[in-house]
């Protein structure tokens, strides 16, 4: 990592970024990309799969912060677009409503959501996508599953800092409790 100032607006140096994770919590957009059938339903959730710091593969979704001034529809498509490609096309309604808000702490068992790194707000959506997409940037690989597969104790357990339960909460609120 480079020790010059970034100079996109909205960006914080390592330093600055690392000071302010230390004294207050930062925005996050997350979203679980689904294809849906013509009625609607949700037929598969797709998951990214990634290399954590520590060398550990995870599945995870997609995630990021929000910039400072960037509205939160823009950080969400950025994000889908930086991890999913851009041709995944999208399909962000027009009334943007997270279906929970998950509170990521530094210390484990707070919330269900862990962070080690920071206390951490975030915003999570359900996104259809349409488009072909190509994992980016720090992501390996993304892979459909079922909507019953995604629920399967095997994937939860590849899903580490809580983010299987927050799947579990997106199959809810899609209609598909396990």
């Amino acid at each position: 990592m480079s020790d010059t100032t970034e100079t996109t607006p909205g960006w914080l140096t390592e330093d600055e970024l690392e000071t302010t994770r230390a004294r207050m919590p930062i925005l996050y957009v997350e979203a679980v990309p689904v294809r849906v059938d013509d009625s609607g339903e949700v037929t598969s959730i797709g998951l990214l799969l990634r290399i954590g710091a520590d060398g550990t593969i995870s599945r995870t979704l997609v995630s990021g912060r929000v910039m400072h001034h960037e509205r939160v529809r823009d950080a969400l498509l950025r994000h889908l677009e930086k991890d999913l490609g851009p041709v995944a096309l999208p399909r962000v309604p027009p009334s943007l409503q997270p279906f929970t808000v998950a509170e990521y702490f530094p210390t484990a068992g707070v919330t269900l959501y862990h962070d080690p790194r920071q206390h951490a707000v975030s915003l999570a959506y359900i996104v259809p996508v349409t488009g072909d997409c190509r994992p980016r940037q720090d992501a390996l690989d993304l892979v459909w599953f079922t909507p019953a597969e995604a629920a399967s104790p095997a994937v939860q357990n590849d899903m580490p800092d809580g983010r299987g339960a927050l799947l579990k909460q997106a199959l809810a609120h899609v209609g598909h409790s396990y």
